[in-house]
């Protein structure tokens, strides 16, 4: 009888492991690390990222999966500061006059703007995507998307989100007889007209004719 009953808990063992599994919480892949928008400066050999607000300066150490050190020295000599949207593990200098450091983790935009720290439409955005030959941008929030084309009225509209997996996803709309849909993917995009460095690829989609660009997610989104 024992080993019977023996034999019984070894079989369920197998059963509750399953159910801790499915019980277990997700991981948050951003737990620990801070979401930062500010300007790259070379100083002393050593690129140095200083926040739009704040005074504290940190130097820039990248991670595995980034080369946020090397897409600054390659990015194109043009007008304009070197502007980067980022997410790293940022540590504060322990007096007012040094340096801190950040281990960025995931690089969301870098360019050539000298006004990007005062864009009161960051804030606002969960996605913002554009592209050329045409240039056309998309600006999508929580009350809806712009779409600006070269050549075409611009039109507001809402619209319905869907996951397509593997961090892909797809806004689209309907209007005046226009499918119109935008579609992102997680990948590396530079933008053929100016060299920036953003982490969506994207394609318009307006009745079926495609145009590729770039883009990434605003400040209302948290991915």
């Amino acid at each position: 009888m024992r080993a019977a009953r023996s034999l019984v808990l070894v079989t369920l063992l197998p059963v509750f492991a399953g159910c801790q599994l499915l019980s277990s919480k997700p991981v948050d892949s951003t737990a620990g690390l801070t979401r930062l928008q500010g300007e790259l400066v070379s100083d002393s050999g050593k690129l140095i990222f200083q926040p739009c607000v704040g005074q504290q300066r940190y130097v820039i150490s990248d991670s595995a999966t980034t080369t946020l050190v090397q897409d600054a020295t390659d990015m194109p000599n043009t007008p304009g500061k070197l502007f980067a949207d980022i997410r790293g593990r940022f540590v504060s200098a322990k007096s007012a006059d040094a340096e801190g450091e950040v281990t960025v983790q995931q690089l969301y935009r870098l360019e050539r703007n000298s006004t990007a720290c005062k864009d009161p439409n960051f804030k606002l955005q969960t996605v913002h995507a554009s592209g050329n030959g045409p240039a056309w941008e998309v600006q999508a929030g929580g009350k809806g998307l712009i779409l600006e084309r070269e050549g075409q009225p611009n039109l507001a509209l809402p619209y319905v989100e869907e996951q397509a997996g593997d961090g892909r996803f797809s806004l689209s709309t309907e209007a005046n007889n226009q499918r119109i849909e935008l579609w992102v993917a997680p990948q590396r995009c530079t933008d053929s007209a100016n060299g920036s460095v953003q982490h969506l690829v994207a394609e318009l989609r307006v009745n079926g004719q495609v145009q590729r660009g770039c883009g990434y997610f605003g400040g209302a989104r948290n991915d």
